[in-house]
């Protein structure tokens, strides 16, 4: 999975995020949750996850 400076409560929001719009959830949750990353100020940190679960995703 994501290997740096996360820790397991970033990884579980981020993985949060994706499953709720993969799921499609209500846009207000999918809103709480996107909000939360950014306060969190993991949105750089986002970006490299979703790289990453895309790139495990294609050699799966």
């Amino acid at each position: 999975m994501f290997e740096g400076t996360i820790n397991l409560s970033d990884e579980l929001l981020m993985e949060s995020y994706l499953r709720a719009i993969e799921l499609g959830l209500a846009d207000e949750f999918i809103m709480i949750l996107a909000v939360e990353i950014d306060r969190r100020r993991i949105t750089k940190m986002f970006d490299i996850y979703v790289q990453e679960e895309f790139q495990c995703k294609l050699t799966s």
